[in-house]
């Protein structure tokens, strides 16, 4: 008996395709004087730590969170942002010990989630993005006389509740001051209402002339998104009664803070076979001199093929075939003769199929179905997998009323991201 031998080509598409970035953007309507702020994150896979898969802040920072106290923002997982172009300005002097919280230094921000709605440029794939305010602070500026000791009340310091935050708010311990002037930063906690200050003594007016907030993100899982940019935009409102709220006697020169997000995800995709494995010899079970000597017909012909696999984002396989018989590929000797050759596929530990299954010896056909999605549940990285050809038992005693022949055929087996 001749041997049998296949060639297998392995033609692996990454799905990375480069992403123009057009000219002329998703237009939106930004309100007046609105504060606009970009907020990117990238996910890349990482082979020193597959079992971490998150997206990774890649907006510039600045304020204290970038400046003074990072281990502390961390620690949080908060990030502060200093936009010099906010200004806010008292329309009325500040009173001393005034009854209502909203007639001085009152602070109110967005500090519950919000969910914001990324779009893939190019597929229209929509993900969640959940994003909140976690911490406030300013530059306040007051005449002098009093200065700043005017924020003394009730026998605390004036300084006190600048530095440790006033309740609800906490500090963290940063204040930077002058004779009139300070600035300070304070954590907000989740969900909770305005923080106020009451001075001592009256100020003829207060003004704030920069906006530092701290902020919270949520991501979605990257191993589930496509690769590409995803875009959405969220807009808060600055103002009496607004997300952003300094009171009733603060006027401030900006009316909305809108938020772009841009999230990139880079997957990987990449599938080795080793040295010769893409020619493939079908063999029965203990080799040909095994059976021969036996006296009969082996039960099937077969072959293992390993590879090697590095996925961080879903993908499909596809079969193409140089022969097909039915829905899966075929052998064919010189004389025309043909089999069916069966192909299935299993993947390593962390794969799963599109109902959460391992994957083992699943058939790979023509039609695709079975195979339109495999899901990693984390970064599987240069992890082995098998390919599985074989002839039946029925189809070998077809190829063995045909002695001397040698069967061949091509199969390209493909591994897609493009799901």
């Amino acid at each position: 008996m001749d041997w049998i031998f296949m060639n297998v080509k392995n033609a692996t598409r990454t799905g990375l395709k480069q992403c123009a970035f057009a000219l002329a953007l998703v237009s939106m309507s930004l309100p007046a004087h609105a504060l606009v702020q970009n907020i990117t994150a990238v996910f890349r896979p990482d082979p020193s730590n597959p079992m971490v898969n998150k997206f990774q802040n890649t907006t510039p920072h600045s304020g204290v969170c970038a400046w003074h106290v990072p281990a502390r923002c961390e620690a949080l997982n908060t990030f502060s942002i200093r936009d010099p172009a906010f200004r806010a300005n008292s329309v009325e002097p500040i009173e001393a010990n005034h009854e209502d919280p909203r007639k001085g230094a009152y602070f109110k921000v967005p500090s519950s989630w919000r969910d914001v709605q990324v779009t893939h440029v190019g597929t229209g794939e929509v993900e969640t993005v959940q994003m909140r305010i976690a911490g406030i602070g300013t530059r306040w500026d007051v005449p002098r006389p009093p200065g700043v000791s005017g924020w003394a009340n009730g026998g605390t310091g004036w300084s006190y509740l600048w530095t440790y935050g006033a309740p609800p708010c906490q500090g963290v311990n940063y204040l930077a001051a002058s004779a009139n002037f300070a600035l300070f930063f304070w954590i907000v906690p989740e969900g909770v209402g305005a923080c106020t200050v009451n001075p001592g003594t009256t100020f003829p007016r207060l003004a704030y002339n920069h906006l530092e907030y701290g902020y919270e993100l949520k991501t979605p899982n990257p191993l589930g998104m496509a690769s590409g940019e995803y875009r959405g935009s969220l807009t808060y409102s600055i103002g009496p009664g607004g997300d952003f709220d300094f009171g009733d006697v603060m006027a401030s020169t900006e009316s909305a803070l809108t938020f772009n997000f841009q999230l990139s995800v880079e997957h990987e995709l990449k599938v080795d076979l080793p040295p010769g494995g893409n020619r493939i010899e079908l063999l029965p079970e203990g080799g040909w001199q095994a059976w021969l000597n036996r006296g009969r017909q082996p039960a099937r012909l077969f072959r293992d093929q390993t590879f090697v696999i590095s996925a961080s984002g879903r993908f499909k396989m596809q079969l193409e075939c140089s022969l097909a018989v039915g829905n899966t590929c075929g052998l064919r000797n010189g004389a025309g003769d043909q089999v069916p050759l069966q192909v299935a596929v299993s993947l390593p530990f962390g794969m799963q199929d599109q109902a959460g299954q391992a994957v083992n010896k699943l058939p790979l056909r023509l039609d695709g179905v079975g195979t339109e999605l495999f899901q990693p549940v984390f970064y599987v990285n240069n992890r082995s997998g098998k390919l599985h050809f074989e002839v039946e038992s029925g189809d070998v005693k077809d190829m063995l009323e045909h002695p001397g022949s040698t069967y061949s055929g091509v199969v390209t087996v493909i591994w897609d991201s493009e799901v």
